[in-house]
């Protein structure tokens, strides 16, 4: 498969929302979710790991020359501690996290995250169980995280995740449960089986009375975006974010806005038609939930209900959101595969394209002049199933 100028060019989203933004210093409230100490912190902490190694910002020359616009980064996280997503950073992170926090809470002492993955206070450390519900590869970076901490570990998947999903999970030494619904209805599950249990739980989502957790687990992605300024000689001036429940793009868009202030990229969330709880959240004025009546291709994106912590970030800094099909899935896939869109070939997940296909969207109805723009869009995960990623290709023609 080659780049084709009939698909770039057709590239559309299903809705949008241009969101009226002020430019403003990194706010109060988002803050209060995501602090430069947070965020510094979890850099210092995750880059301390013995398998730590930042990952690749590829340019997506080929399809910069394609479109004859300007610079394409195309963050690839296929090989995020050999678990194949960003979500490696997070769930790991604020298992640590929790497990230092009970300690000190029972021992009125402080313990140091690198003596939890020492195995220093173990025997406490066997006296928690975690657990957390999943799409797949928040449950695998829990399940590694717990294992790491020594901790043993629960994982709730909903009816659709997929056979190799749940068996990745297990062989990092979590009990995995299925159950019947959705997403959200695996949430519910976790949550009373947690509080029946006493277990804790490792949530990306955030809800009433919940935050801290999520609040770590959204600031471990935030290295994510610590290691693109580093790579970057100069910012980027328009960020594609795919997002679920909202946590990966609030965190991107936190630590640049951060970092650059008033003068932060322009910031774009792209979802799934399907679950499109984000777009329904600026049109409420508030974090909204939509009912999800068919599951995306894009598994990960596939969640109803946005999260209390993303909005407290996105809602002062997104400046635009659109909805996008599954047609585009698969080719991208494809032509990340054949090495089509930069000098090497990219394992690209089914969740690593919508940020791209947002651009093209945008692209294609010359929203912008993208002629002299710096664009990154994130690869946020690589082949988690290898089965799905496999058919997902097959199902391209030639």
């Amino acid at each position: 498969m080659t780049i084709d100028n009939t698909f770039t060019s057709q590239v559309k989203w299903v809705e949008q929302l241009e969101v009226e933004q002020k430019r403003t210093d990194y706010s109060a409230s988002a803050e209060k979710v995501i602090s430069r100490q947070d965020a510094d912190e979890a850099m210092a902490e995750i880059t301390s790991w013995p398998e730590y190694e930042a990952t690749p910002l590829h340019r997506l020359s080929a399809l910069e020359t394609h479109l004859g616009c300007g610079e394409i980064y195309y963050k690839d996280e296929s090989l995020r501690f050999g678990l194949g997503s960003f979500k490696a950073l997070g769930g790991a992170y604020a298992v640590l996290k929790l497990v230092a926090v009970a300690y000190e809470k029972e021992h009125s002492k402080s313990v140091a995250l690198g003596d939890i993955r020492r195995g220093k206070i173990a025997d406490f450390a066997n006296s928690i169980t975690i657990c957390t519900a999943t799409d797949g590869n928040h449950g695998r970076s829990v399940a590694w995280g717990a294992a790491n901490a020594g901790c043993p570990c629960r994982i709730y998947i909903h009816a659709e995740v997929s056979a190799g999903r749940e068996q990745a999970m297990q062989a990092l030494g979590a009990e995995v449960i299925r159950v019947d619904g959705d997403y959200d209805e695996s949430v519910k599950r976790c949550v009373t089986d947690a509080s029946d249990n006493a277990w804790q739980m490792v949530s990306d989502t955030s809800f009433d009375g919940y935050v801290e957790v999520p609040a770590n687990v959204m600031t471990g992605y935030t290295v994510l975006a610590s290691e693109v300024i580093d790579q970057m000689a100069v910012a980027p001036t328009h960020i594609f974010l795919q997002a679920g429940v909202g946590g990966l793009a609030a965190a991107i868009a936190a630590r640049f806005w951060m970092e650059y202030g008033a003068d932060r990229p322009h910031i774009t969330i792209v979802e799934s038609e399907y679950s499109a709880c984000v777009l329904q959240s600026f049109r409420d004025s508030r974090p909204a939930t939509v009912e999800i009546s068919q599951e995306t291709v894009m598994a990960g994106l596939s969640c109803g209900e946005m999260s209390l912590l993303a909005w407290q970030i996105l809602s002062g800094c997104c400046d635009q959101v659109m909805t996008l099909g599954e047609s585009e899935v698969a080719p991208l896939m494809k032509l990340f595969a054949d090495g089509k869109l930069s000098d090497v070939a990219i394992e690209a997940g089914e969740c690593a394209v919508p940020g791209l296909t947002g651009f093209l969207a945008s692209a294609a109805a010359k929203q912008f002049d993208y002629s002299d723009a710096r664009i990154l869009v994130l690869g946020c995960e690589g082949a988690t199933d290898p089965e799905v990623y496999k058919n997902l290709l097959a199902s391209v023609s030639k």
